[in-house]
């Protein structure tokens, strides 16, 4: 038995918003046996752009029921049947909603006739409700109307029951079917592609462009992931609706498919990616020379395209850093900013400081010393390489790192000697590296110290 339904709403989403009006059409397969109507007090204005589209006011809501008043009603009408709505996901996440506010728990198979139209009916112009039935010489009556909208729908979706002669309907209402949870402008072609290995999964738009990336373990399950559960949310059902289309790139390990997702949003800027553009180290050393010639280091704030020498989250961890370079390559504490009164320096106190903030030392000479620290971080920064399995049999997996950045990943053969970091690059690819980058790779070799291989002896304690 099938529940047709269609609503009409105050907006895109449930949890902000309100149905003004619901329809359902019970049909048994062969026949209408039951219709329900009734206009809903939605308890919010109605916006008037929404009323201009369905011709639904605040003054004729006025006096109908609640949804709570007509909530058994639609509930009992709807638990035992198969939901089927044009873009299904929607009508139901709003009906699943509201009738959880009201104490019931919605629980049905779905059918949205917008996929099953694409496959029954294949190569049409639009599968939108009211081209689709223009197309399939179905009048609609009282277009944009809860009443209307669900005998058509109901009318289209006998036709499909007569030509679905490859069984589309009965594979979706199968358990292991994720043709009921897919957005609906989503081909299910694109997530059969998907394999089960790790990657970075792109979801674009109705013109092709990329509107998230994401990264995965297991690129099929993760991607079934967004749209499995009703979340009743604007963004979500904003973002599933947006979804046209889905590509890939394979990864040999969980490690690459991390740093090649941080490489993708980087470089596309996907609208819907938020957490990962925002992160930046929040303090850096910078570098300067001031009007006297001298070469001073200084902690500040992390600017937009600025190039600091080192950065960092914490400002004390950037303090304490510059405070150890200060007295191990005698460094006078005025010039770096650490000390900023007028008092005496206290650098010379304890005997790191030989007067350039006097003057009594010249700057090709403290030059010299500040050098020497900027080498010292140089050299102290990472390098290493992580092995791991292969993509394939009969190769491995490398991700390169030198001094603090990554270099490149990818795959050489299982045999290929790694001793030799310049005929290695040849078989890696390049890409940029950032502060979140080396954060990862650090950190998953603090994780896995077997499969690591210190190239500077300056960081084997910590990998």
């Amino acid at each position: 038995m099938y529940a047709v339904v269609d609503i009409e709403t105050t907006g895109g989403h449930p949890s902000a918003n309100g149905i003004t009006e619901i329809a359902i059409v019970v049909y048994d397969g062969e026949q209408v046996i039951h219709q329900y109507q009734t206009l809903i007090n939605p308890g919010v204005p109605i916006p008037i752009y929404i009323s201009a589209l369905t011709g639904i006011s605040n003054e004729m809501v006025q006096s109908a029921p609640t949804f709570n008043d007509v909530a058994q009603e639609v509930f009992l009408l709807l638990h035992d049947k198969i939901f089927v709505a044009h873009n299904v996901n929607f009508d139901y996440s709003f009906l699943k909603y509201h009738l959880g506010l009201a104490g019931y728990d919605l629980q049905c198979k779905k059918l949205c006739t917008v996929r099953l139209g694409r496959k029954i009916f294949p190569g049409l112009l639009s599968y939108s409700l009211g081209k689709f039935c223009s197309q399939m010489n179905i009048k609609i009556e009282n277009r944009h109307r809860a009443g209307g909208d669900a005998l058509a729908t109901s009318t289209l979706f006998a036709m499909m029951l007569q030509n679905d002669m490859e069984g589309h309907i009965a594979a979706s209402l199968k358990y292991s079917s994720k043709e009921q949870v897919l957005p609906p402008n989503l081909d299910r072609k694109d997530f059969d592609s998907l394999p089960k290995c790790a990657g970075v999964y792109y979801f674009l738009d109705q013109k092709g462009k990329v509107i998230y990336v994401g990264k995965a373990k297991n690129l099929r399950k993760r991607v079934a992931s967004h749209f499995s559960g009703n979340n009743a949310g604007k963004q979500r059902q904003d973002f599933l609706k947006h979804i046209h289309g889905i590509r890939f790139e394979a990864c040999a390990t969980e490690l690459m498919s991390f740093i090649l997702e941080a490489v993708e949003i980087k470089r596309l800027w996907p609208q819907n990616n938020r957490a990962l553009k925002r992160f930046d180290q929040a303090y850096g050393i910078y570098l300067y020379e001031d009007q006297k010639g001298y070469q001073r280091l200084v902690l500040d704030k992390r600017r937009k395209y600025s190039a600091p020498v080192y950065s960092f989250n914490s400002i004390l961890e950037g303090h304490n850093l510059i405070v150890q370079l200060m007295k191990t390559h005698q460094l006078c504490p005025k010039l770096c900013f650490v000390q900023k009164n007028n008092d005496a320096c206290i650098g010379l106190a304890e005997a790191h400081c030989f007067g350039a903030c006097e003057g009594r030392e010249d700057p090709a000479t403290y030059n010299l010393r500040t050098a020497a620290a900027l080498q010292y971080l140089k050299s102290s920064l990472p390098s290493l390489l992580i092995q791991d399995d292969g993509q394939h049999p009969g190769e491995q997996s490398v991700v390169l790192m030198e001094e603090g950045k990554l270099t490149g990943m990818g795959c050489v053969p299982i045999d290929f000697s790694l001793h030799n970091i310049t005929e290695l690059k040849n078989y890696l690819r390049p890409y940029p590296s950032n502060d979140y980058i080396r954060n990862i790779i650090l950190s998953h070799a603090s994780r896995y110290p077997h499969k690591v291989t210190v190239l500077n002896s300056s960081i084997a304690d910590s990998a």
